[in-house]
């Protein structure tokens, strides 16, 4: 088998076999033709760990941060490790070998008031398209949905919001999960229910729709927010993930819920939600020097 033929192989058992989203197929076949450029005339099977470590810090070395780092060695791992269950390799080569440390980004989140600011009723509130995007927010920040999550939903999901104050999405890895919908986001989903039949192209099956009446892509939802965000003049960019950070750490400080916020966000990993923790940290730390009489400065 061919090194393109390996890969095309193993990238159809991800999509198919572990049903990974086309985004993470491509993202892996991005990190594998530059485990080939990198690897040269070394045939797969005569890759060896020192070779794997040096294109590592080579990398490293032309700026790839420590967390991408790790994203194609686990590329690279799952790839020798599948090879290695055929015997087309004797052994994994990038096992044992890890990533430079990066500096730990806390998110970006949005204040409570930032997010009511972005939330409340806009300009062009009479724009039929400015009622979607008050669902599409208000959804956002109210269920902590990811981008794709959001973009993938039907018409037919509406059913369990309006009546039992839920919503099924699908995330990654194709596991399903059920989120609570706060009230403010099922009204500006009715409002948008009401209006989206007669936007919507014949036989279009998506929940939010854009001016031809198609699904309304990720680039589409990212430039509303952004419009949104400017037209209620918040003092800086707003990315879709930033409302899903808001939900996290808010939930977070209302709640100290730290596995409901886990399952409400879909993470496999404790760890992944803890990063919140340090957010509401932060915010007792700013709570604490206006208040404390020997925290303020004179």
């Amino acid at each position: 088998m061919t090194p393109s033929a390996a890969v095309d192989a193993w990238l159809a058992v991800l999509a198919e076999q572990r049903r990974q989203s086309p985004h993470t197929v491509s993202n892996y076949r991005r990190d594998l033709r530059r485990l080939s450029e990198l690897a040269g005339d070394i045939p797969l099977d005569q890759l060896h760990v020192h070779h794997i470590r040096r294109f590592v810090a080579q990398l490293h070395g032309q700026g790839l941060s420590g967390r991408s780092l790790a994203r194609l060695l686990s590329a690279w791992r799952g790839f020798f490790a599948w090879l290695g269950k055929d015997d087309l390799v004797r052994a994994n080569p990038c096992e044992g070998v890890r990533p430079p440390k990066s500096p730990r980004h806390l998110p970006n989140a949005l204040s409570v008031d930032e997010a009511g600011r972005l939330l409340a009723p806009a300009d062009d509130e009479d724009d039929v398209f400015a009622a979607r995007d008050t669902a599409m927010f208000e959804l956002f920040y109210s269920s902590g949905l990811r981008l794709a999550e959001l973009a993938a939903l039907d018409r037919d999901a509406l059913d369990t919001v309006l009546h039992e104050g839920e919503i099924r999405v699908i995330g990654k890895r194709a596991k399903a999960r059920l989120i609570p919908v706060g009230s403010r986001a099922r009204e500006a989903l009715a409002t948008w229910a009401a209006v989206r039949d007669s936007m919507a192209a014949e036989g279009e099956p998506a929940l939010f729709v854009g001016r031809l009446g198609k699904r309304l892509g990720h680039r589409g939802i990212q430039l509303r927010l952004e419009r949104r965000a400017i037209q209620q003049g918040l003092p800086r960019h707003v990315h879709p993930h930033m409302l899903r950070h808001s939900f996290a750490s808010h939930v977070l400080q209302s709640s100290g819920d730290l596995r409901a916020v886990q399952e409400m966000l879909g993470h496999s990993s404790i760890a992944s939600t803890q990063v919140y923790t340090h957010l509401d940290f932060q915010h007792l730390a700013k709570v604490y020097d206006a208040a404390h009489p020997r925290a303020k400065q004179k």
